[in-house]
């Protein structure tokens, strides 16, 4: 069928600043307006519609919402595509056994049969963005009460959303500065994608956590994808009819080189930053939420780490959860650090300071800072009993798997068709199989005797769940786990598979769903709807707040904060001065690699066979030097959600794949250096070198464009 797509919206400008490099994390749309001069100006080559334009195929065509927090790239006419070796190791680890070890061994398709298909994983291209600011923000909301506001603004956004439609197209409306500007983005979902080649995590996840963050880096951080379509090249569910997909656009791949000063640009899909928060907020996190998430995940990370080092099922059954626990472990770490250098608070409270002096006379603005700061006043206990319910409570596994039947539960109770109790079933079924998979008792077990004391000692009593008196932690969880059925996989499916819904919930009584009912009621009832109701208020005085700064800071940066929306972000190929006596150099080789090398830890264990190309300086066309280059760093803005983004060059050329930040400019979220944030990006020569030399997959290079 074909598609179609309608808007039926003014189209507004929104105010602008004046934009500079590095620093901001632009609007594609707006490209034109705010920054196709300054970046030309820095040598980009090309015209703002050549990034983004509904009016031809464009460079966004050929980039991708990756699952459900990455970023993708296309770089063939058959649907091929680059992501991160992070952003893919769900996949890797789901096809992995002691058998075919794809984490350890890595994976190379060498035919189109070969390669492996993802149940639930999808990719989303960018259609269209519209300001409908004016649509949501009218005059008649203008001045009411902020309840009524929000619930008028919510009803505009209905009223909008139902205006698009289109077969496989999924619309969201997402507000920028707080809620001073409105976008609409309309994306088109493809759901057959299907895993093609991924390197070992020896070069994939190279240094594993001792390097995450860290520059100097040596990690080939990539995995390859295609995506498959219909016959006439639309979406489809999996099928062995389907075709590789014909993108609109695919990115060349230039092999010809970068030196320092170099422009350099990312599109990619950033997660989210908190540029305008006040100091209450930047003390909330350094000295509260960090500190106590960190000390959480401590012990998280000791107990997987220990069994993952002495076994190696436990390690491919942990290897994606002990990724997921350690990366914002590592970050929170860093953040505090960069804060305290940046003497972040002093500076925020200066600026608060300016802005209670410029505001004095405005009755618009003149409150606004002693409102947040009384909210801030209420917020730290709250904030306390919710990272502890998530951090220590749903960390566990049996909890959190028990939590998945909730739902079940509640629909026992109420009037619904088999059909809809049925699908509930097989879901659940699914549910059992996927978590049985992955998971190890004992783990489990000793994680949990850790983070229930932790949860008692930490959060103030008032958040306390109804419970019989604990007494021995020990003694408490092994009768748990001794009583419970929730780690009984066969039991459980006999249950699911039962004819009576009785059985269902006869749940309710099982030890574990009951432990996890009053840790729930408790986050349900008190610490949730405060949470969320502080949150409300905080944000609707940060849209005060930064439609004052605007009015105040005129003619200065004030790009939106990153909100998983499409970005351009912009700077130059640099290395920095992290620290006294120490120069970091903008680019890293495979020299670094070998240097690396040690066969007794398994995250710096290098192949065998790419020892041996080093030692046979068998480098091909990708030998700069008397080596390979493997990373090199610049001066990007970048955050969560822009691992796997194209980083390309002034022509709009693939150059390298985003996949972090350096540890001395992690802050970045929150305030950014520019004499120290710095992205991480692997060089694609070095991606191109471990697939054509060290896979033999030299037929997935001939599908791409590549400039010598």
């Amino acid at each position: 069928m074909k598609k179609f797509l309608s808007i039926f919206i003014i189209i507004l400008i929104v105010v602008g600043f004046k934009a500079k490099a590095d620093e901001g994390m632009w609007i594609p749309l707006l490209i034109e307006k705010y920054n196709i001069n300054d970046m030309q100006a820095k040598g980009f080559k090309l015209s703002a519609e050549d990034i983004y334009s509904i009016n031809q195929a464009c460079i966004k065509d050929a980039i991708v919402i990756f699952g459900r927090g990455c970023t993708g790239e296309l770089v063939s006419d058959q649907g091929l595509l680059l992501t991160n070796h992070y952003c893919g190791y769900g996949a890797i680890q789901k096809h992995s056994s002691i058998e075919h070890d794809y984490l350890t061994d890595g994976f190379w398709a060498m035919s189109k049969e070969e390669e492996l298909p993802n149940p639930d994983l999808t990719v989303k291209f960018l259609k269209h963005i519209v300001d409908v600011t004016d649509a949501i923000l009218t005059d008649e909301n203008k001045n009411l009460p902020e309840k009524e506001k929000a619930l008028s603004i919510e009803e505009n956004i209905k009223k909008i959303k139902n205006n698009v439609s289109g077969e496989d197209y999924i619309n969201s409306i997402e507000s920028f500065y707080y809620g001073n500007q409105y976008f609409l983005f309309v994306y088109e979902e493809y759901k057959d994608v299907r895993l093609v080649g991924a390197p070992p995590s020896a070069i994939g996840k190279f240094g594993g956590d001792t390097d995450n963050w860290m520059w100097p880096r040596h990690t080939g951080d990539f995995s390859i994808f295609r995506i498959y379509a219909d016959s006439i090249n639309n979406s489809a569910e999996y099928s062995e009819n389907n075709v590789p997909y014909k993108p609109a656009k695919y990115l060349p791949i230039s092999i010809k080189g970068i030196k320092e000063g170099d422009f350099t640009w990312v599109l990619g899909y950033p997660g989210g930053t908190m540029q305008y928060v006040t100091s209450d907020e930047i003390k909330l996190i350094k000295d509260v939420r960090n500190p106590n998430r960190i000390q959480i995940r401590d012990k998280r990370l000791r107990i997987m780490n220990s069994y993952m080092e002495t076994n190696d099922t436990i390690r491919i059954k942990y290897a994606g959860k002990n990724a997921r626990t350690s990366n914002s472990w590592k970050r929170w770490k860093g953040e505090i650090i960069g804060l305290e250098r940046l003497n972040a608070i002093e500076n925020k409270v200066a600026l608060e300071k300016k802005f209670n002096t410029w505001s004095m006379n405005k009755d618009e603005y003149k409150n606004i800072l002693p409102e947040l700061s009384k909210v801030y006043e209420n917020k730290e206990e709250n904030v306390i009993a919710y990272d502890h319910y998530r951090e220590a409570i749903m960390a566990v596994e049996i909890i959190r798997f028990a939590s998945g039947f909730s739902k079940l539960i509640e629909m026992e109770e109420s009037e619904i068709t088999d059909e809809i109790w049925n699908q509930e079933i097989e879901k659940n079924k699914k549910g059992v199989e996927s978590f049985f998979k992955d998971y190890v008792q004992s783990i489990d077990e000793e994680i949990f005797n850790e983070l229930l004391p932790i949860y008692f000692l930490n959060v103030d009593p008032e958040f306390y769940p109804e419970i019989e008196s604990i007494g021995d932690y020990n003694e408490f969880i092994e009768n748990l786990y001794g009583s419970t059925i929730f780690n009984k996989k066969e039991k459980i499916l006999e249950l699911l598979e039962s004819e009576t819904k009785d059985e269902v919930i006869s749940l309710t009584d099982d030890p574990v769903y009951k432990l996890y009912s009053s840790f729930n009621k408790v986050y349900k009832d008190q610490i949730y709807p405060v949470y969320d109701s502080l949150n409300k208020r905080s944000v609707n005085l940060y849209r005060g707040y930064m439609k004052g700064l605007m009015e105040m800071e005129k003619g200065k940066i004030l790009f939106p904060d990153a909100n998983f929306t499409m970005r351009v972000s912009y700077g130059e190929v640099k290395g920095s001065l992290p620290r006294d006596g120490i120069i970091y150099q903008y680019y890293t080789t495979l020299d670094g690699v070998i240097e690396k090398d040690n066969p007794n830890i398994y995250d710096y264990n290098v192949p065998d066979k790419l020892t041996q190309l080093y030692e046979d300086k068998d480098y091909g066309r990708y030998e700069v030097d008397g080596t390979v280059p493997v990373c090199f760093i610049a001066t990007n803005h970048t955050t969560g959600g822009n691992s796997g983004s194209p980083v390309l060059d002034a022509e709009g050329n693939l150059i390298g794949l985003n996949f972090d930040r350096v540890w001395e400019g992690i802050m970045s979220d929150m305030v950014f250096d520019p004499k120290q944030s710095r992205n991480i990006t692997l060089d694609i020569r070095y991606l191109l070198f471990i697939v054509d030399k060290f896979a033999g997959a030299s037929h997935l290079i001939d599908e791409m464009t590549i400039i010598e």
